[in-house]
């Protein structure tokens, strides 16, 4: 059985290709495969499934074709897939029942070995109607190939991922096997629960700013005469920021869709990191931070960095306004060269990040002991890092708080390397 991909379609396609027009193995051969010892088959033609209830794995194999084991053509046991594999004969009783499948469906191979596949897997839709029914694999339309993943029941309740493929001998002809693969829900239950949070999260977050917008400006529009051009600006100014934040949260949500589809674009271009580092701790400092809160390095000559500069802007922000916002003292920002690039490193003398934490510092969410903020910022940080071919850690500074360190490798266009 010739597998092409771990994913519950490709392992339908794989088998589909791999049965159709294939002779049968003889009896023999066939024994004990599937992960099924050869009594458990013995018992299951006992029952009077006949010769053809025996586990198919790769009959192939099992007649020394070429491509046999894991050769060239990478046959594969089907205890080996990640996903759970049925497969019927064209009479409809199950002729594979793959060690995943036996996980999922916590039914032992040797009860469902020579069973009509919907006594073996007795499947319902979420409306509690039985699908085999509803489907019919072996009657219906001759022209159907197969069934799109779906979410079925299992006795009890239990929730599976369940996709078919129809294989026939001709276009129209008879099934002569039906192919089910099997998958659980925990994966994208965790997905849905991430989406989710992070919806909640955007709402909370922009409600609170586009409360105060729609306030002021309602206010305004009503009883502008009653206000002193003090109040107005001071009114407007609140709308600003607020219109700010709401522009900057929307710039992380497009970020995070970037980063998890792999599409972040890095434009690079000639960046003077250390003229970058100045320019953020003189917009700190114009903000109120105290001059001498902060202390830079540049260790010189530094590499020639090729680099998103607006990413870089965003990198940088990130860490000192964390290191500012959560963290105590003199925060100390060096920038030196490193045999792989070019090393920033960013920390402060509060009270650290726990050990325990510094593993999901970089997931979504993550807020630390002090609340506030969406808990998205290190993950882009991360993601743009990354984006750039350079890594980034965290650990605990020489003053004791929070230290984060960021390297981005030597680079430079295409143009300039073609």
């Amino acid at each position: 059985m010739t597998v092409g991909t771990n994913s519950a379609p490709g392992v339908a396609a794989a088998a589909e290709e791999r049965f159709r027009d294939a002779p049968e193995p003889p009896a023999a051969a066939a024994d004990g495969l599937c992960g099924v010892p050869p009594q458990a088959v013995d018992s299951a033609r006992a029952r009077g499934a006949g010769p053809a209830a025996r586990p198919v794995r790769a009959d192939r194999a099992a007649a020394g074709a070429p491509g046999a084991g894991f050769g060239p053509g990478f046959a594969v046991d089907p205890d080996y897939l990640p996903d759970g594999l049925v497969v019927a004969d064209d009479t409809g009783r199950v002729v594979c029942f793959n060690a995943a499948a036996a996980r999922i469906t916590a039914l032992a191979p040797e009860q469902a070995l020579g069973a009509p596949i919907d006594r073996a897997l007795p499947l319902e839709d979420l409306e509690g109607r039985r699908w085999w029914a509803l489907t019919d694999p072996y009657g219906g339309l001759a022209t159907r190939r197969g069934q799109p993943e779906r979410n079925l029941l299992l006795p009890g309740g239990r929730e599976v991922l369940v996709s078919a493929s129809y294989i026939r001998t001709h276009p129209t002809g008879p099934v002569r096997r039906l192919v089910v693969t099997l998958r659980g829900t925990e994966a994208r239950r965790r997905t849905e629960r991430s989406h989710a949070e992070l919806i909640a999260t955007v709402a909370h977050e922009l409600r609170s700013p586009l409360t105060s917008v729609k306030g002021f400006t309602a206010t305004l529009l009503a009883k502008w005469e009653r206000f002193t051009d003090d109040q107005k600006r001071l009114m407007l100014e609140t709308v600003d920021a607020d219109a700010n934040r709401v522009t900057r949260l929307i710039t992380e949500l497009l970020d995070i869709s970037r980063i998890d589809s792999g599409r972040l674009e890095v434009r690079r271009q000639p960046v003077d990191i250390a003229t970058a580092v100045g320019r953020h701790v003189q917009a700190l400092t114009a903000n109120g931070q105290a001059p001498e809160r902060f202390l830079v390095s540049i260790s010189r000559p530094l590499p020639d960095l090729w680099a998103d500069p607006d990413k870089i802007d965003q990198i940088l922000g990130n860490l000192l306004e964390n290191a500012v916002r959560h963290g105590d003292g003199t925060v100390t920002i060096g920038v030196s060269p490193h045999e792989k690039g070019t090393a920033v490193t960013v920390s402060d003398e509060g009270p650290g990040i726990p050990e325990e934490s510094m593993a999901r510092v970089f997931t979504r969410f993550w807020r630390g002991s002090k609340r506030g903020g969406t808990g998205l910022g290190l993950y882009i940080v991360k993601g743009i890092v990354e984006a750039h071919g350079g890594t980034i850690t965290v650990g605990r500074g020489p003053g004791g708080g929070a230290e984060f360190r960021f390297i981005l490798p030597v680079s430079a266009p295409a143009y300039l390397t073609q």
